[in-house]
């Protein structure tokens, strides 16, 4: 048999190239075992609409559970978005991404009524629900990302998902789980931080209830100014404030605050999805790319939605009766749990505002870890167990340490359109007791004094 340089050669290559395939189609393989970009590997959906699931599916089954874990408002839509709803059903068209100009003007003058903020309407951007547009500006957003601890879920998987680096402002109880100048300067004296900062900051805060005041806001903008810090002022809470005094961060520093809000909350309508941003002139870069990105995504606010919302929010007289109503509720409710949680040693901020408050059950640690219950998760969990209470825990989701015994407590699972009715029976001149609570909102009265009995029997 001959055999020539050329066959050898013919059959390195071939070897060679044989071995290229397989390198090659390993590849392949190997990539196919994840379509997930690198980033997100151990990405999570939202904690708190997964733990709402649970626990619903728990009632669904038949079991007795006291639902303090997930915020929504009680309270029915307000009754003239019902109406103006139907009247917008046709509405069909695409709108302008930013939203249609009468909407835009009307949640301007509507700020202006209720928080003193002065707004122009080309400023305002419509988008579906606030949540979507505050991840659409950090897409957009050259810097880094500064969250609160705690603060919301969702902030920081956000920051995440559109590949920036976060810094955590860490906050503490004694300090009411407000951030400080101190506290924002120690994240940049310990981080090499870029030059762009982008701050989101709750008020009244989810999770813990906390409201700041006019001259907390001004120093805090002082510290903004000097540390070139943009914030988004979160503000879906500022109509909820419970003695009507919300204090909005864009009258303190307007030329660096976006002010993000939305129907989801004072007007009980979370489902509808229609949120906004508001920027300062001099944020008009930042704006414009937002717009940008909402061509790209959600096209424009739903048609009927942005009417409705219209009409809503130009009936001042039933929106005060209907804010007046449901924020002396829930004011009542949290003066109830407060009172009940810290006669038993629970320590807690009082509440100004929305839904929540933040319970630590410090006290009971000794009991706890006599029974091997060392983080605030492992506690929310024997809490279920024993007397039907549903909590999250402070923990990570909040970015709290995991052996914190914090809680965010969501005092909302009552009927809503129960005690709504019967506070407008009763009169706004007339104040609101514990009677109340226990006669139209049984089942969060229920539930706290069922939460109280098990921290007593833990001492």
């Amino acid at each position: 048999m001959s055999y020539s340089y050329s066959s050898a050669y013919d059959a390195v290559t071939n070897g060679i190239e044989n071995g290229k395939h397989e390198v090659e189609k390993n590849a392949r393989i190997s990539a196919k075992q994840s379509l997930i970009s690198s980033h997100l590997q151990n990405y999570s959906p939202a904690s708190n609409l997964a733990f709402n699931q649970r626990i619903k599916k728990m009632m669904a089954s038949g079991e007795t559970v006291y639902h303090f874990g997930f915020g929504q408002s009680p309270f029915p839509v307000i009754e003239c978005a019902v109406k103006a709803l139907q009247e917008s059903a046709h509405e069909k068209d695409y709108l302008p991404v930013q939203g249609i100009p009468e909407l835009r003007q009307t949640i301007c003058d509507f700020h202006s009524r209720f928080d003193g903020t002065s707004l122009k309407q080309e400023n305002v951007i419509v988008g579906p629900g606030s949540k979507e547009l505050i991840y659409l500006l950090m897409l957009v957003f050259n810097g880094d990302i500064l969250v609160v601890s705690p603060t919301w879920t969702t902030y920081r998987p956000q920051s995440h998902l559109s590949r920036h680096r976060s810094f955590v402002i860490n906050t503490s109880l004694d300090g009411q789980w407000k951030i400080s100048s101190s506290a924002i300067e120690k994240v940049f004296e310990q981080n090499d931080c870029h030059p762009n900062r982008l701050l989101i900051l709750c008020n009244p805060c989810n999770p813990s209830g906390t409201a700041y005041s006019a001259d907390e806001l001004r120093e805090l903008a002082d510290c903004f100014r000097k540390n070139n810090i943009y914030v988004i002022a979160d503000e879906i809470y500022g109509f909820m404030n419970y003695d009507g005094t919300h204090e909005s961060l864009v009258k303190y520093y307007p030329e660096g605050s976006i002010l993000s809000s939305s129907l989801s909350k004072w007007a009980g309508a979370g489902g509808w999805r229609l949120g906004y941003h508001i920027f300062p002139d001099e944020l008009n870069e930042l704006k414009n790319a937002v717009i940008s990105a909402g061509t790209h995504t959600f096209s424009c606010a739903p048609s009927p939605m942005q009417y409705a919302a219209l009409k809503v929010m130009k009936d001042i007289p039933q929106c005060e009766e209907y804010m007046k109503h449901t924020t002396r509720i829930m004011a009542v409710i949290a003066d109830f749990c407060y009172r009940e949680l810290t006669s038993v040693g629970v320590k807690v901020v009082k509440p100004r505002g929305g839904f929540y408050m933040l319970p630590d059950f410090e006290i009971i640690r000794p009991n706890l870890t006599r029974r091997g219950i060392s983080t605030g998760k492992e506690m929310c969990q024997a809490i279920l167990r024993e007397c039907s209470v549903a909590l999250m825990a402070g923990g990570p989701a909040f970015l709290r340490p995991s052996t914190e015994l914090t809680v965010r407590l969501c005092f909302v699972n009552f009927d809503g359109a129960l005690a709504l009715k019967a506070s407008r029976d009763i009169g706004l001149d007339v104040n609101l007791d514990d009677q109340f609570i226990q006669t139209y909102c049984q089942v969060t009265y229920d539930g706290i004094k069922a939460l109280v009995k098990w921290v007593v029997e833990c001492n």
